[in-house]
């Protein structure tokens, strides 16, 4: 597997390209805003785009999604219990740019612990909620690599002083859901840089007293 990283949109969000790369089919994690330079890299690398996947609903990571489909027609996937979010321009925070409202209707939802394939790879969904009720992280393990959107970060975690938000859940399944992988696990986040979950279990300050 190959993993391209594009940071885009207002907030810096981190949307992924992950590729198959015998074959070139490939899924991407969020989708910030569009982005023509990211859509020509696509073509040009001639990656056949078999879905998106959603870790959560909030504006920094569906704007991109309705021009994207409209350029390159493709499924999007996310768990079941965002579906408000995605639905909801108050709850994902659209409203607050001022300019347009950001809604995602046409997902195939998914449920916990729920196992898929997309571009040749075998994806488990985890939920993970406490930044947003629907918030997930979807695990590879044959790869060893997890999209954790904005649960878990490099040294930090999601915020929960947005509706829906809840510190006390967020790490409780962040300890059961993910600090249960194998610590050389590498974790890719919704913001800045990625990590390992062995390195989160040892040094992140969130996460002290709450390690397995």
């Amino acid at each position: 597997m190959k993993i391209e990283k594009f940071v885009l949109g207002s907030v810096g969000t981190n949307c992924y390209i992950a590729v198959n790369e015998e074959t070139k089919e490939c899924f991407l994690v969020d989708l910030a805003t569009y982005n023509q330079e990211m859509v020509n890299y696509i073509k040009k690398s001639g990656y056949q785009v078999k879905g998106i996947i959603l870790t959560h609903g909030h504006f920094d990571h569906i704007m991109g999604i309705e021009e994207f489909i409209d350029e390159i027609p493709t499924t999007v996937y996310a768990h079941e219990e965002e579906e408000e979010f995605l639905k909801d321009p108050v709850l994902n925070f659209s409203t607050v740019l001022g300019n347009k409202e950001y809604s995602v209707n046409e997902v195939v939802f998914l449920k916990e612990l729920q196992s898929f394939s997309l571009a040749g790879f075998e994806i488990c969904i985890l939920h993970v909620p406490g930044h947003t009720p629907g918030g997930c992280a979807y695990y590879l393990p044959s790869e060893g690599v997890v999209f954790t959107g904005d649960t878990l970060f490099n040294g930090s975690v999601g915020r929960t002083d947005f509706p829906g938000g809840d510190s006390e859940v967020l790490l409780t399944a962040i300890k059961d859901k993910l600090l249960v992988l194998p610590e050389e696990t590498k974790v890719y986040p919704g913001h800045v840089e990625s990590t390992t979950i062995g390195k989160e279990k040892k040094v992140n300050p969130f996460l002290r007293g709450w390690s397995c």
